[in-house]
């Protein structure tokens, strides 16, 4: 559990930011069709679901990604 601490504070690489704040952005817009006021057709309702899931999942997985030390201290050289 520790472990899972220290990766999810540690430095995030800059395509994995770019990654999480796109799978946000989707989990956002699923959440929002989700609870659209409006009727909407079930195919649309059940995409959204898969779209909520993935983005979560994607937001999560990229979130957890850490900055490889040896790999940055060669591109800073």
């Amino acid at each position: 559990m520790k472990e899972l601490k220290n990766r999810w504070n540690a430095k995030t690489p800059k395509f994995w930011k770019k990654v999480r704040n796109i799978a946000i952005t989707l989990g956002a817009v699923a959440g929002v069709i989700l609870t659209a006021p409006v009727s909407l057709p079930a195919a649309v309702i059940t995409a959204a679901g898969y779209l909520a899931t993935a983005g979560t999942v994607a937001a999560t997985l990229s979130q957890f990604t850490v900055e490889d030390k040896n790999q940055s201290e060669e591109t800073n050289k």
